[in-house]
């Protein structure tokens, strides 16, 4: 499995578990630039959620929330900017989502994350 087909079952786990927690998904694989993507946009109740998700196929390098760097949670708030710049939106936060497939399913679901 590619790294492009591990990101992808990955989001379609983490969409599925949003879904069930009542979250309605927007839009997926949001491009503002090459290195600014967001994986998922999501609605809950009132508040629209941006979602990064880290998948790994084992925890044997670590957990995929560790995968969460300061660069990389800032391209994520460049895409939230350029988001929030084209649409109405009153309330958000930044969620995290790590998912390690063996061996067994493990989802690991941050909320309101923030980098200092």
């Amino acid at each position: 499995m590619n790294n492009r087909t591990l990101g992808d079952n990955g989001e379609d786990i983490a969409c599925k578990f949003l879904e069930k927690q009542g979250y309605k998904i927007l839009e997926r694989n949001k491009h503002y630039s090459r290195f600014c993507e967001l994986d998922i946009i999501a609605q809950y109740k009132n508040t629209t959620v941006f979602v990064e998700v880290k998948t790994r196929k084992t925890d044997g390098f670590g957990s995929p929330l560790e995968a969460i760097t300061r660069s990389k949670f800032m391209n994520i708030l460049k895409g939230v900017q350029f988001y929030l710049s084209e649409n109405k939106v009153k309330d958000y936060r930044i969620d995290v989502i790590g998912i390690t497939l063996r061996p067994q399913i493990k989802i690991e679901h941050l909320k309101n994350i923030h980098i200092s």
